[in-house]
């Protein structure tokens, strides 16, 4: 195909794009990487204008499908999409660059922004910065049940399992995983009694919009390697098992099984295995583990992470590789002369334990989801639970609130200059749809000059 006629069928939207080789999407992943700020949803929504609307990569139907698939795994929905669309474009290798450039750069610059943190954050300057962050964080994540409810609960049924939802884990302390296979049955005796209630597309609507044809489509075949087999399967399971066990088993054998580092990659496995809902489902779990059951961290330094997180590129759940460095250079792992080795090791070796299941997901499960994806059986059970993460995130907006508005507990006193901050920082973000990155940055300021004044 000529370059006219190239150019052509990438204007008209009668004709699918031509094909992609994979370093074009190479480099469209890597520029991901940098850019893919806001937390899930605002990393959703960038990929969706980016594959779907300009670049027509793929159908709006599919898409919204794969991403109904990542909303029910554990771990981080974004970084997963991104695995699944680079696996399904170029195979398993796409997938792998694909999900890995989405994380590496918020690797590399967190462990930068923690040893600053972690060596300087009792200096003035920086305790002020991050007394006008910590509110801000708090509205960004209602801002986030917001976001996302507004797309997902589409009807009075999806309202409810939201609601349902906030209750049972707000007031009645069930396990998250238990609220995931209500919902997924929910949906799938709603889907057979009221199927028009729990259409796909619930999760981050626009559904039934066509941006053209895209170069997989909604009829575009399977292609060949995402096709179901037992063999692949099997050497799947064996690799990621493999990947798995070998680091482990050098950590045990070097350090011990009661060691910092070996019970770091403990813990997140389990956070990436019995976590879903994304990184605003996950952050209680990791909270209860690394603050109160380890002591890796306090709460204040668990939310002062959760900033960071928010103020670089890549998935929210990146705030494990602050845990993971504040924790090893608190503890000083490897002595009190490699505190920075100590956490940059950590905040790796998280990242790893973390992301690698997600990576076995994706190449485990998508042949059996590209199978799915016109059949409603498949589809609801995945709507009722997207709603039901609405609930959850609602659940740690007020846990964070709680902390920020209450730094000692309800037994002390109520802090209102921070609630005045997260009153503000909820107009900005609400009224004037100010971007995540600018109203943290003022809020930093406000805070930092609140506390040269006071």
């Amino acid at each position: 195909m000529n370059k006219a006629v190239s150019a052509e069928r990438s204007e008209n939207p009668d004709f699918p794009p031509p094909e992609v080789s994979f370093w074009q999407a190479f480099l469209f992943w890597l520029k991901l990487g940098f850019i893919s700020f806001g937390g899930p949803a605002g990393q959703i929504s960038i990929m969706h204008q980016e594959l779907v609307e300009n670049r027509r990569w793929i159908s709006e139907r599919r898409f919204l499908h794969a991403l109904n698939y990542c909303m029910v795994l554990p771990g981080p929905e974004a970084q997963q999409l991104a695995t699944y669309i680079g696996w399904l474009m170029h195979r398993t290798w796409g997938g792998i660059f694909a999900g890995g450039l989405f994380v590496l750069p918020s690797l590399f610059i967190l462990v930068a922004l923690s040893w600053v943190y972690i060596a300087f954050g009792e200096m003035p300057l920086v305790a002020g910065l991050f007394y006008g962050i910590k509110p801000a964080v708090t509205a960004i994540v209602v801002q986030a049940a917001h976001r996302i409810g507004s797309r997902a609960l589409k009807n009075n049924a999806l309202w409810a399992i939201a609601a349902a939802s906030f209750v049972a884990i707000f007031a009645l302390d069930v396990p998250f995983p238990a609220i995931v296979v209500a919902a997924a049955l929910v949906g799938y005796f709603g889907g057979r009694v009221a199927p028009a209630l729990f259409k796909a597309g619930g999760g981050h609507g626009k559904s039934d919009k066509s941006f053209g044809r895209a170069l997989i489509d909604d009829d575009t075949p399977t292609p060949a390697h995402a096709i179901f087999s037992w063999p692949h399967l099997l050497k799947v399971l064996v690799a990621g098992a493999l990947l798995w066990l070998i680091p482990m088993a050098a950590l045990t054998a070097a350090y011990g099984w009661e060691h910092t580092l070996t019970q770091m990659g403990w813990f997140f496995t389990k956070a990436a295995l019995l976590t879903f809902g994304g990184a605003y489902a996950v952050l209680p779990y990791v909270y209860q583990g690394a603050v109160e059951g380890y002591g890796w961290l306090s709460p204040l330094q668990m939310i002062d992470g959760l900033a960071l997180g928010e103020t670089t590129p890549g998935p929210l759940i990146m705030v494990v590789a602050f845990v993971g460095f504040v924790g090893a250079y608190l503890k000083a792992v490897f002595g009190p002369d490699s505190l920075f080795l100590a956490g940059a090791v950590a905040a790796s070796l998280v990242t790893w334990f973390t992301f690698l299941p997600s990576f076995i997901f994706i190449l485990t499960g998508g042949p059996l989801i590209e199978t799915t994806h016109n059949d409603l059986k498949f589809t609801a059970p995945l709507t009722a639970i997207t709603a039901a993460v609405v609930g959850v995130i609602l659940n740690l907006a007020i846990f964070f609130g709680y902390h920020v508005l209450w730094p000692k507990g309800f037994g002390g006193s109520f802090d209102w200059i921070s609630a005045l901050i997260a009153l503000a920082a909820a107009i900005a973000l609400f009224r004037f749809q100010r971007n995540v990155i600018h109203v943290i940055a003022a809020c930093a300021v406000l805070g930092l000059l609140i506390k040269t004044v006071l």
